[in-house]
């Protein structure tokens, strides 16, 4: 059982993650811009741990997203009518992908800056 409920596991989040590509437009577009900051930072040759840096804020974005797309799901489930508690769960769910989203540019400007200019 342990071993077939974790590949299940597996099988779910990935499930979760086509989902998320295939149907959020935020998603795309958090993706193009992940392969262009991997395409910059090929080109530049960035250190490992400037590397290390990109990748976990290029992950804290996605992650977020798809929490983000978690949040909004559950709250149309929950209700299909306007309600302001649903309208702020689903603001402050959009805020923290901001937040990310912030922090991604800031450390890709520390970092990729630090080359181009």
């Amino acid at each position: 059982m342990g071993k077939r409920s974790l590949r299940n596991s597996f099988a779910y989040a990935i499930t979760g993650i086509i989902y998320v590509v295939a149907t959020g437009r935020n998603m795309k577009i958090h993706l193009l811009a992940t392969m262009l900051v991997i395409i910059t930072g090929l080109w530049l040759g960035l250190t490992r741990l400037e590397w290390a840096i990109i990748t976990i804020s290029i992950f804290m974005v996605l992650a977020a997203e798809t929490i983000n797309t978690a949040i909004e799901k559950t709250v149309d489930l929950v209700t299909r009518d306007y309600h302001p508690l649903a309208k702020h769960a689903k603001n402050i769910a959009a805020g923290g992908v901001l937040l990310t989203a912030i922090n991604a540019v800031i450390v890709g400007v520390l970092i990729l800056g630090h080359y181009l200019f």
